[in-house]
């Protein structure tokens, strides 16, 4: 019955003209009661920020695992948002090597929960129990609940995370969206010949861990009558997906717009593929339609807060400092870098604070997460957001940035109001 189905839409666009099918597209999605934003062009969708302005927040350990960050859009006019969880690949931090990835998606209409797993070396099976844990604490017991639609959930991983990602679809079949990047772990060939969650692979064209071949074998098993598609990124490894990929995102935004949302505008995007820059081999179940949505959620949604920061205690800086900065490169890349800055407070109790530090050798900062940037010239100050201002003596916070450049920075400077 779909080949059937997908028979006849593709002779009725031959026969009606792109015109009409742009037509017939947009209706569709003027019918979804959860599409967000304005209409998507190809521009938009290569963004690094989409439309909504966003927030996070830390969240605490335990609910099934080891706590993590979310991310969300402040916008509380437009109803729900679908979220997605997503956790690290094995010994990997969510922090470290994904959390590039919670402003860009929520900034798209997307609550995103970002996990750490209760041990390093959980394998595929216990992350995904923790990815289902994290829905659920997200949609039941989360400071932002009211947020977050229970009936348009997704989930995403990368590496031995990944398989964890189809894993969970499996055990969950009620789930909106599944993306594996770089799914799998050796010697383990996950079929996925049951899965009822529509899928997405996206793996590495020089990855020697999870190859190609390997993603092949997971991609022939996904059955006909389930929406899915396979992206191979040319040139890159399996550490790609743990630093900022653009490739990724253009790809990975319209998934989840078309199976979260049922926003049919974004469909325009995958089928066919509408840019093939950074993409090496692309198969998908075209035209790519999205199951019927759950009944229409409510028009708005209560405003909640963010869940406070509990900081761990640490040795107190030097006497006389409300508070102090350490800076460590989490990553590094060709042309780029992850950094990340740890504020600790003094012998006092400090309500705010804020780093300085003076970018040198050409380097722009280019995302901020945990805090908020200003910048004068080449001194950037970065002040704390609202959940994470207030440290007690010797606690400590941090914040995480994207630069472009090289991965030097000059000591910076933490002072309080």
């Amino acid at each position: 019955m779909k080949q059937q189905t997908r028979w006849l839409t593709t002779a009725l666009a031959v026969v009606l003209g792109l015109a009409m099918a742009t037509t017939t597209r947009d209706s569709a999605a003027a019918d979804s009661p959860y599409q967000r934003g304005p209409d998507p062009t190809p521009a938009s969708v290569a963004a690094t920020r989409g439309p909504f302005a966003t927030t996070q927040a830390t969240v605490p350990a335990g609910n099934g695992f080891n706590g993590g960050y979310v991310y969300y859009p402040t916008d509380t006019s437009q109803g729900t948002w679908g979220a997605v969880a997503i956790v690290p690949g094995y010994s990997a931090l969510f922090a470290n090597e994904e959390a590039w990835m919670g402003p860009w998606l929520a900034s798209f209409g997307f609550v995103v929960i970002g996990i750490e797993t209760n041990s390093r070396t959980d394998g595929a099976d216990a992350r995904a129990t923790q990815l289902l844990a994290a829905l659920d604490y997200l949609t039941r017991t989360s400071p932002i609940r009211n947020r977050v639609d229970a009936n348009r959930l997704g989930v995403m991983g990368h590496s031995a995370g990944g398989a964890g990602t189809l894993l969970a679809a499996l055990r969950r079949p009620t789930l909106k969206a599944a993306v594996g990047l770089a799914p799998g772990t050796p010697g383990n060939n996950l079929n996925m010949s049951t899965t009822q969650v529509p899928t997405m692979l996206l793996s590495g064209q020089n990855d020697g861990t999870v190859t190609p071949s390997y993603l092949q074998g997971i991609y022939n098993t996904l059955p006909a009558g389930v929406e899915h598609a396979w992206a191979e990124l040319a040139g890159n490894d399996h550490l790609s997906f743990t630093r900022p990929n653009p490739t990724e995102m253009r790809l990975l935004i319209p998934w989840l717009k078309t199976f979260l949302d049922n926003d049919t505008r974004y469909t325009q995007f995958l089928c066919p593929l509408a840019n093939s820059t950074g993409v090496s081999r692309y198969s998908a179940t075209c035209p790519l339609v999205p199951p019927d949505g759950p009944p229409a959620p409510p028009t708005s949604a209560p405003p909640t807060t963010g869940a406070p920061t509990t900081p761990p205690t640490t040795t107190p800086p030097p006497s006389g400092a409300p508070c102090t900065a350490t800076y460590r490169t989490v990553n590094a890349w060709s042309g780029g870098f992850q950094g990340e800055v740890t504020v600790t407070a003094g012998t006092a109790a400090v309500n705010g604070w804020n780093v300085t530090w003076n970018l040198n050798n050409g380097q722009r900062i280019d995302q901020v997460w945990n805090g908020t940037l200003s910048a004068s010239g080449s001194t950037v100050t970065v002040r704390n957001v609202s959940y994470n201002g207030s440290l007690a003596s010797g606690a400590t916070t941090s914040f995480g940035f994207l630069g472009s450049g090289t991965p030097t920075i000059t000591s910076p400077t933490c002072a309080s109001p």
